[in-house]
């Protein structure tokens, strides 16, 4: 594909997810999107493949995406505050003043930033941001009559993984225990999906649900307590990997490219109000992804695990099943944790 800007760092992933979502662009021509919580890691991917797609296509086509303070992402991504096509709203999700005309499609990717989810924001906050905001916003679709509303959900709605399973499918019905503060996060995502459910039913408009897990790339912040961003942290810097648990953890990371492939898949394809996993499938404990990181550093890195593991202790799990989405939109994992990884840090590298 001959790209617009090849000089872009992320052109190749960018080229990447235009070739597994060209056909699905047409709807968007010489419509206008709107985006909460496109300057997050979710939504940097989102504006970068808009724009690529918009630019590559020539699709006429804009984004108006809410902030709180443009100033902050300005500094971030300097081109995607600058790109014409993609213009800002300030305004607070739960509150923010509705602008006018017509949008023919939402993506309700705000929630609590992960800098205070990780630094015990007031847990009543973070539930009135996340319920309150989808509601605000699933009322700004009915306004502006916008025909596809996509959610950004999240694996925390099933509460804690059975150690018996493997991977979790959309239809298991477990949940967070509700009288666990810690449950704030799953418990106000599965709240939202019940009003994508019912503001489907009764406005008519065309909710998808994309149930998030873990994940990996430029844009994923790098300080806070994902155990994947703190081992890159330590790569860059040339310091041992230290691993704060015992490493014992099963996770997954798809590669935030593939992450937009199946957003906007699910976006434009999915099915109303039917829940897709987004994740990927490949089990990794977290010992194993620390070396892994380890490896990508020359010389290897030392890593380092600060709690023995308990013997005959059950294993943590947080894996998603992905059949549905693969087997009902066609979307797959297309790049390694590897791959991933060493991508994430060449970008860092870089800025």
């Amino acid at each position: 594909m001959n790209s617009i800007n090849p000089t872009n760092p992320l052109a190749e992933d960018l080229d990447h997810i235009l070739t597994h979502t060209h056909d699905l662009w047409e709807e968007l021509r010489n419509q206008r999107i709107f985006i909460t919580g496109g300057t997050s890691f979710f939504g940097c991917w989102l504006l970068e493949s808009f724009a690529w797609a918009n630019d590559n296509l020539n699709l006429n086509a804009s984004a108006l995406v809410l902030t709180r303070n443009y100033d902050v992402f300005q500094k971030k991504a300097p081109h995607l505050a600058a790109n014409p096509t993609i213009q800002f709203h300030i305004g607070d999700v739960r509150n923010f003043n509705f602008p006018d005309g017509e949008f023919s499609h939402i993506i309700h990717a705000a929630s609590i930033s992960a800098t205070a989810k990780f630094n015990n924001a007031e847990s009543l906050m973070m539930f009135d941001t996340i319920v309150e905001g989808t509601r605000h916003t699933l009322n700004f679709a009915v306004q502006c009559r916008a025909k596809k509303f996509l959610l950004t959900s999240s694996g925390a709605v099933y509460g804690k993984q059975p150690f018996s399973m493997t991977h979790v499918s959309e239809d298991y019905c477990g949940a967070p225990d509700p009288v666990d503060p810690h449950s704030v996060i799953g418990e106000s995502k599965r709240a939202t999906e019940l009003l994508c459910m019912l503001y489907s039913s009764k406005e008519g408009i065309e909710t998808k649900i994309a149930r998030c897990f873990a994940f990996v790339g430029p844009y994923l912040p790098l300080d806070i307590q994902y155990a994947i961003g703190n081992f890159i942290h330590d790569g860059l810097q040339n310091k041992p990997i230290i691993i704060k648990g015992d490493g014992s953890p099963y996770r997954s990371y798809l590669y935030a490219a593939d992450l937009a492939i199946w957003l906007w898949t699910i976006l434009f394809q999915g099915k109303i109000c039917r829940p897709y996993n987004v994740g990927s499938e490949e089990e990794i404990d977290i010992h194993t992804l620390a070396k892994i990181v380890a490896q990508t550093v020359q010389p290897e890195l030392e890593v380092r695990v600060m709690q023995k593991r308990m013997p005959n202790r059950p294993v943590e799990r947080y894996v998603p099943s992905t059949y549905r989405a693969r087997n009902e939109l066609g979307v797959k994992q297309a790049i390694s944790l590897r791959d991933s990884i060493k991508r994430t840090m060449e970008w860092n590298n870089l800025r």
